[in-house]
């Protein structure tokens, strides 16, 4: 393929407004234009989408696995790359691989592998959402609890040092486990701080919200709840304006009215944005797995151990598109933002990611009317998607 393209045949959404009759045009990895499909540069090679959608790939914060693998068990660049390619169909074109609570020799693999993944330009890599261990037991979900502790200065200076080799790091802390100095020193270096698995109260996560933590892990699960007399972590994420808070969009997690209550009540800058917290069933036909020794079950569209407990989801991010926009209502513009520009803002990424502009990474999604995926392209690679007709 030449080094320019232009996709035609569809209408495009650029992240905020949508263009009719008109061409996507890349040139070496990255969007050039949106021009009128008449306009089309000489010497790019027109490719024909055959109608429906191109939008901005999908980006999600958190996915702890994918095609079979889970990043706990596997620490490594295989597993990291096997994670993205399954999740690609889904139009997730860049992901953070999610290490869930585990020892301190799982985790300094699990950011070798991210280390390296990030030298070797793994397509659909964007860097690590390490969840734990420095939690509260008395939301810990599934979270090993004999794993959880507090943060010292050790893993302060992991987190530190690790954010210099990746271009994207998260960590989801509770304010139980970690001191509020801390929160402001890796801040500062640049580790996206999010609050999740804790039963802290309102005025608490505030403060961890002013000190710099911008993100909240997958809203109302695993957190202390909205109360007539304290609006506790829940309240915080959704009143705060400065932060983000993820959401998984399945209808099992968080009820349809519930999502619809936290989207009309959230106050902004900071967006509710969509994630997977996918596990490694996606892409697979798999009934069951293990996570610390732990088996999950996979039954009804959800993810659970023994006693009945979430365990992830089994959740593309294509399907919690669909789901917010025909299920919770949502104009389907702002359910493609949801997957695409805002967590790409919540991350500092909107410069490259979550939209089409001039010099933003092209990665795109070819999706048909009926919102099914089609082709995905990464930095101007197609990585998914058959039998897409090629103009003269």
């Amino acid at each position: 393929m030449s080094d320019r393209f232009a996709l035609t045949g569809a209408r495009i959404f650029d992240g905020d407004d949508w263009h009719d009759d008109a061409a996507l045009v890349v040139h070496n990895g990255l969007v050039e234009a949106i021009v009128a499909a008449s306009a089309v540069p000489s010497g790019a090679a027109r490719i024909e989408t055959g109608g429906g959608m191109l939008v901005p790939g999908f980006v999600d914060l958190q996915v702890n696995g994918g095609g079979g693998v889970m990043l706990n068990d596997h620490p490594d660049v295989a597993s990291i790359e096997t994670i993205c390619r399954a999740h690609a169909p889904f139009g997730t074109t860049a992901l953070l691989p999610t290490l869930i609570t585990d020892t301190p020799e799982i985790t300094a693999a699990a950011v070798a592998a991210g280390t390296e993944a990030a030298r070797q330009k793994v397509p659909g890599f964007l860097g690590l959402h390490l969840e734990g261990p420095h939690l509260s037991v008395a939301r810990k979900g599934a979270h090993d609890p004999a794993l959880i502790r507090p943060m010292l200065d050790a893993d302060q200076a992991m987190l530190i040092a690790t954010r210099k080799t990746l271009p994207v790091l998260l960590t989801t802390i509770a304010p139980e486990s970690v001191e509020l100095s801390r929160v402001s020193a890796l801040v500062e270096a640049g580790v996206v701080v999010s609050l999740g698995h804790s039963d802290t109260g309102y005025a608490r996560a505030r403060a961890f919200a002013d000190a710099g933590a911008t993100v909240v892990t997958h809203l109302f699960n695993a957190m202390s709840q909205i109360g007539n007399r304290e609006p506790g972590l829940a309240g915080a994420a959704i009143d705060t304006g400065r932060l983000f808070a993820g959401i998984i969009a399945d209808g099992i997690h968080v009820d349809p009215a519930t999502m619809g209550i936290a989207l009309r009540a959230k106050q902004g800058p900071g967006r509710i944005v969509l994630v997977t917290d996918a596990m490694a069933t996606i892409g697979t036909d798999m009934t069951s797995f293990t996570l610390n020794g732990r088996t999950i079950h996979r039954k009804d569209g959800s993810l659970r151990l023994a006693d009945g407990t979430l365990a992830g989801a089994d959740l593309d991010m294509i399907s919690a598109v669909r789901f917010v926009h025909r299920i919770v209502g949502l104009d389907l513009s702002e359910a493609l933002r949801m997957a695409s520009l805002y967590p790409a803002q919540a991350l500092c990424q909107s410069h490259r990611l979550g939209r089409f502009a001039n010099g933003t990474v092209a990665n795109i999604v070819s999706l048909s009317d009926d919102m099914d995926v089609k082709s995905v392209w990464i930095g101007g690679d197609r990585v998914f998607g058959a039998g897409v007709a090629k103009g003269a």
